[in-house]
């Protein structure tokens, strides 16, 4: 080691035991390496020159071959170009923790800084000439504190670093959500002001958050399906469509099962309260949410019947009645229920929805004349495609059975399967007078015509959802509706008629407006009322 406290093999730039001294470091975006002053390095082979080290955190810096104080098992620091264990190898790192110090690093007095030297050195004393502004030595009875932030001393405020684009982008989430601090939301929207990139995602955050906070229903529309399957439709027609008369049961059993894919297993046993109207009464029938479902799928076996498709209800003795009649809805379902042990449970949406796809697809392919099948219910029978619309107009009564139960939110179909299901109620009331005025329920015929010609008629008003005018002719069955010929006029809405056909409410308490012939109108309320069934 030479005098001057240097190792003659070490590197010029290398002293014994120094630390890297960092420099105020910013964010890593924001650190702009082409403005950072760099110091000034002696080329490579010449000798660095003798400069102190400064200590971080003291002004100024420690005289030539000064050392700050240290602790047992620290360095020395003796020169500026300073650096760790990953000098040359074999080169002299400094003392290490067990060394001896020499007498004389330790003797000195107490006001003069310290210098390295060779054992059985003296201490080198102060310069007398040094100038009056030279640093301050080193205290060396511990760390000195850390030289407080310009702005601390001055009381200024501290400038924030402009932050970069990157940042900046990455704030948009946090300023959507009025979570930035005051700063960041005055960066983010001075940014905003010349990005159009980042203000049209700021737009769209903006927008999604909007949604977070809505007080409208997440529900779909219920006519949502069928406007998407007319638009991909009509980009891409289907090779073989749905028949127009089967849409009304495909959309209604699509949103049942997207009711059924909401609910939890414990749902599924909430108890449903089944009303209808039967003998001039309103009865009810307690079942679950599984047990309605599993009606539900009893039922549609015979439209499957009518297809040549299975009975799903094969093996649970409901096939059929005597000489090969389909047993009654309301028969069929009882010995479902009877023969379920134990209840069902989550396990009868699959098959009931296996079901109602086959259905579709069945009628979808056989052929234009599939829909005048006939599809008998036992004690009558009903053409395949108003079957279809008789089956969405239970699927939807029953949905919203089911969602009363659960407290699930469930809307009306659309309103142009409303309409279809209200027009079917309509087509059916003239015999199903008929039929209430031979079991002595209605008032007798008073003007009996001949089969398609205009007879007396009640004027059914539907009005809102769905809505319409049907003329109900009273007399004869076969007679045709009539506007000149009617004799009465009821007025009801569209939901509130479909109600009083599935037997949910009275018929005294059904129309919301009476006109006419009081006599007719009760028959015509009471009939609707009777086309319920469980």
């Amino acid at each position: 080691m030479s005098g001057d406290g240097r190792e003659g093999g070490r590197r010029d730039d290398e002293v014994r035991g120094a630390r890297r001294i960092p420099g105020p470091r910013g964010a890593v975006d924001d650190l702009d390496l082409e403005s950072v002053e760099r110091p000034v390095l002696p080329p490579p082979g010449e000798p660095a020159p003798d400069e102190a080290v400064p200590e971080q955190g003291v002004p100024g810096g420690v005289p030539d071959g000064g050392v700050r104080g240290v602790g047992a098992g620290e360095g020395t620091d003796a020169d500026a170009g300073a650096v760790d264990e990953g000098g040359p190898e074999g080169a002299e790192t400094g003392p290490r923790p067990g060394d001896s110090v020499p007498d004389s690093a330790e003797t000195g007095p107490a006001d003069a800084p310290l210098v390295a030297a060779e054992p059985g050195d003296a201490p080198a004393p102060l310069d007398a000439n040094e100038p009056e502004d030279a640093p301050a030595p080193l205290d060396v009875t511990g760390p000195a504190d850390p030289v407080p932030p310009p702005h601390a001393m001055t009381g200024e405020p501290a400038v924030a670093p402009e932050l970069s684009h990157r940042v900046l982008k990455a704030l948009l989430g946090a300023w959507a959500l009025s979570a930035c601090s005051a700063g960041e939301t005055a960066a983010v929207e001075d940014h905003l002001a010349v990005c159009a990139p980042c203000a049209d995602e700021a737009l769209r955050l903006r927008d999604a958050v909007g949604l977070l906070h809505t007080d409208g229903s997440l529900d779909l529309d219920p006519g949502l399906r069928s406007r998407v399957l007319d638009g991909c439709l009509g980009r891409r027609p289907a090779r073989i469509p749905v028949p127009e008369w089967a849409a009304p049961y495909d959309a209604e059993t699509a949103r049942l099962d997207a009711l059924l894919r909401d609910i939890g297993d414990a749902d599924w046993h909430a108890p449903v309260q089944l009303r209808w109207f039967e003998e001039e009464r309103a009865v009810s029938r307690r079942s679950t949410v599984a047990g309605v479902i599993g009606h539900l799928m009893a039922v549609d076996g015979l439209v499957s019947a009518a297809l040549g498709l299975d009975d799903p209800l094969d093996g649970a003795g409901a096939a059929g009645g005597g000489a090969g009649v389909p047993l009654s809805p309301t028969r069929r379902t009882e010995t479902y229920w009877a023969a379920t042990h134990p209840p069902a449970t989550r396990a009868v949406r699959e098959p009931w929805r296996d079901l109602t796809h086959e259905l579709i697809r069945t009628a979808s392919l056989a052929g234009r004349h599939a829909g005048e099948r006939s599809v008998s219910y036992g004690e009558f029978a009903l053409p395949l495609q108003d079957a279809l619309l008789d089956r969405a107009f239970e699927c939807w009564v029953h949905g919203t059975d089911i969602a009363e139960a659960v407290a699930y939110p469930y809307d009306p179909p659309s309103a142009a399967h409303l309409h279809r299901m209200i027009d079917l109620a309509a087509r059916l009331l003239p015999a199903t007078l008929a039929a209430r005025r031979r079991a002595g329920l209605a008032a007798p015929a008073k003007d009996l015509v001949g089969a398609g010609e205009p007879g007396r008629s009640v004027h059914l008003e539907v009005e809102g959802h769905g809505g319409g005018d049907w003329y109900i002719p009273l007399d004869s069955p076969a007679a045709v509706g009539s506007r000149e010929r009617a004799v009465a006029q009821v007025a009801l809405d569209g939901v509130e008629f479909c109600q009083l056909v599935a037997g949910h409410i009275s018929p005294v308490e059904a129309a919301a407006g009476q006109e006419g012939d009081r006599e007719a109108i009760r028959d015509i309320l009471f009939a609707s009322a009777s086309l319920s069934r469980l």
